[in-house]
């Protein structure tokens, strides 16, 4: 396993990290998504430790907080080798409080991570989306107090435009908060945007990189065909979380593929491959084999 620090921290983590999205006790809002159950889960995990990950990811909102419940049992006897990230920002909950970057919110969202994570910390938490409807100064503000409180290492964001994270470590640093570290950006051979603006601007704060859906949501595993994307059961006809030009896709994964023949490896290995070469990246790979092999 290669390691790298998260950012310019002394967070030492691996580069490929572990996506627990998919962890679920019952939850089934997501069925096509929400698949992992307990048993699978410890499996899942103790295969990861064992192969040198020590990066875990989940979120509050995943599986309505079942996938965290999940992840920390799973990681109950190894805590100490483990790095937890989770996240906050999307809705947690039915009551309308229950959502968004307000003070009110991220309080009580860290002690229920704690809570459901079953650890005394959390090592990274991100914000999950931006929240048009709370003013910046308040979401940092309350992010520095739960790191003073020793309820979070370090800090994170996902899902933000690359101005107003440039607005955020301006005020970081102004009132002398806590810092983000890194930013969770989707990033695929399918989907580069992130090019434009996101990753120039993380570069220059010198701040670290994770990506989510390495894959593109799976398409890029090279399991899909044009016949198969329309069956009823699959991920991506049940919740097409990126949308893209599948068209563009398939023609992708066919010049993927002869990649693949050529080294003896599998679509997946060549997506994981790529973005393994861009400096400084982490990833959550869906296949730990094939996510091993790509390295």
């Amino acid at each position: 396993m290669q390691y790298a620090n998260l950012g310019q921290t002394g967070l030492v983590v691996s580069r490929l990290a572990f996506g627990a999205m998919t962890f679920s006790s019952g939850n089934k809002d997501i069925a096509s998504v929400y698949k992992v159950g307990a048993n699978d889960a410890d499996e899942l995990v103790g295969a990861a430790l064992d192969a040198g990950v020590n990066l875990f990811d989940t979120a509050d909102a995943y599986a309505g907080g079942q996938s965290e419940e999940l992840l920390g049992a799973a990681l109950k006897a190894r805590r100490s080798e483990a790095v937890i990230t989770t996240k906050v920002g999307f809705r947690s909950g039915a009551p309308i409080t229950q959502a968004g970057l307000s003070r009110r919110h991220i309080m009580w969202s860290v002690d229920q991570s704690l809570k459901r994570l079953g650890t005394d910390w959390i090592d990274v938490y991100v914000v999950h989306k931006e929240d048009p409807f709370t003013q910046l100064d308040e979401t940092l503000q309350a992010l520095d107090d739960i790191v003073r409180a020793g309820k979070v290492r370090y800090l994170g964001f996902s899902n933000w435009s690359a101005w107003k994270v440039a607005s955020a470590l301006e005020l970081q640093k102004a009132n002398g908060w806590a810092k983000f570290t890194h930013g969770q950006v989707n990033y695929s051979l399918l989907g580069r945007d992130v090019e434009r603006d996101i990753i120039p601007m993380m570069k220059h704060f010198g701040l670290g990189m994770t990506v989510w859906s390495p894959l593109a949501a799976g398409f890029l595993s090279g399991k899909y065909t044009r016949e198969s994307l329309q069956d009823s059961d699959n991920r991506l006809s049940g919740f097409d979380i990126l949308p893209t030009n599948k068209e563009l896709g398939f023609k992708l994964v066919e010049d993927m593929r002869m990649i693949a023949d050529r080294h003896a490896a599998s679509v997946a290995q060549v997506a994981i491959a790529w973005l393994l070469s861009k400096t400084g990246s982490n990833l959550r790979p869906p296949r730990i084999e094939q996510a091993f092999a790509a390295q």
